[in-house]
């Protein structure tokens, strides 16, 4: 007999808001009880190429779903993306190219299976349906919602009050998705904190359209970035990738604080919640440190991506870098001309983003060529190979013909 309440308080972890939670336990137990599938939906606009913990953070709640009955909708947003989803946005966003959403949305249907079950998961690609809307079509579903109820969603009030544009087309947006998930017909849709606007739309136009079902939703909290501050995303350079090396998977999730670690066990970790309390007294108590914690976090998210054996390279890496101060086993090449001068040899490694950026890391001794500190701005290289290393974890081979 499956106990379906201590599925749903695993389930519950970590989330930051359920609609129709009885619902949800309802499917659970069907499933127990008769073996009848239910679906959930979560849609993800392919505007970048790769994935982030941020998403993993949905992938992972979805992931456990599947082991009690869920059948995974992974919506591809490859119409939607060309509009772009105007949450958190000050201002319209810039249309993509068709191109660059297929090439995108190949890479996602990649890496989603590095955590969502392939037997389990349906991809789906949302023009497949909204294409064949047509005219009329379109008509019908912007009648559905009236301007007054639009301008209640917070970004489009905040936009509308400070007089900045709002195009027909972001209007559009959240009626697409709930639209979605009429033909869907899903029974749970997930999504972030910031979507409940987009996601109860998916409730309201099931009912509207008449599909015999309204789906519950759930809402994940942001998964705050590497930065401790901002959202993770890739655009602020907070994030890591479901794609990244171990060694940087593993070296990133070291530079959080450890205010910001107990956050990340929450939303990434599949330790129970019980365990991470047990852990967060002993390190209350001193009994373990800190760090030693956050190395176990670094390795179970490394491991989930890779595998044990993985995670223990990239760890004794780490330790080997950061401990024993030597430099990385891998270190990416660059070649440029004779002479090079130190600030545009930075740029060119991609250590330093402008020559403001070198010369303000140089004065502020973050600077090292072969493990020996420098000053001088102006520093000329002859031929010859360098290693050059800002900070204590960016290193960059330099070659200088």
């Amino acid at each position: 007999m499956a106990d379906i309440q201590g599925i749903m308080e695993n389930f519950k972890r970590g989330v930051a808001e359920i609609i129709g939670e009885e619902q949800i336990e309802a499917l659970i137990r069907r499933y127990y009880d008769s073996g009848e599938v239910f679906y959930v939906k979560v849609g993800m606009d392919p505007t970048a190429a790769d994935l982030h913990l941020g998403h993993a953070v949905v992938l992972n709640k979805l992931a456990f779903l599947q082991n009690h009955g869920a059948i995974v909708q992974f919506l591809i947003g490859d119409f939607t993306a060309q509009i772009g989803d105007p949450t958190g946005k000050s201002e319209t966003r810039k249309k993509l190219a068709r191109e660059i959403v297929l090439q995108n949305a190949k890479t996602y249907e990649q890496q989603v299976f590095k955590i969502l079950n392939p037997a389990k998961t349906k991809v789906m690609f949302n023009s497949e349906w909204t294409n064949r809307l047509g005219a009329s079509g379109m008509i019908e579903l912007s009648s559905t919602f009236n301007v007054a109820r639009m301008l209640e969603r917070d970004d489009f009030e905040k936009r509308y009050k400070a007089e900045q544009p709002i195009s027909i087309s972001e209007f559009m947006y959240p009626l697409l998705q709930g639209y979605d998930s009429v033909c869907m017909k899903c029974d749970i849709e997930f999504g972030g904190t910031d979507q409940k606007f987009n996601l109860l739309m998916g409730r309201q136009l099931q009912r509207i359209y008449d599909i015999g079902k309204e789906q519950s939703v759930v809402m994940m909290p942001l998964l705050v970035g590497t930065d401790g501050t901002n959202k993770m995303s890739k655009s602020l350079g907070n994030y890591i990738g479901v794609t990244d090396t171990p060694h940087d998977m593993y070296g990133k999730v070291m530079s959080i604080s450890d205010a910001l670690m107990w956050d990340w066990y929450n939303l990434l970790s599949q330790k129970s919640s019980e365990d991470i309390e047990l852990i967060k007294g002993f390190v209350a108590d001193g009994s373990i440190h800190p760090k030693a914690v956050k190395e176990e976090l670094a390795s179970e998210i490394v491991t989930q991506f890779y595998d044990e054996n993985t995670a223990f390279e990239a760890k004794q890496e780490f330790d080997r870098v950061h401990g024993a101060g030597e430099l990385p086993s891998e270190i990416k090449e660059y070649h440029v001309s004779s002479p090079a001068w130190i600030v545009k040899a930075l740029i060119s490694c991609k250590l330093a983003v402008s020559s403001s950026d070198a010369r303000r890391l140089i004065k502020s001794n973050a600077v090292s060529i072969d493990q020996n500190k420098i000053l001088d701005e102006q520093l000329q290289l002859s031929s010859g190979e360098y290693t050059l290393q800002v900070g204590k974890k960016k290193f960059a081979k330099l070659k200088v013909d």
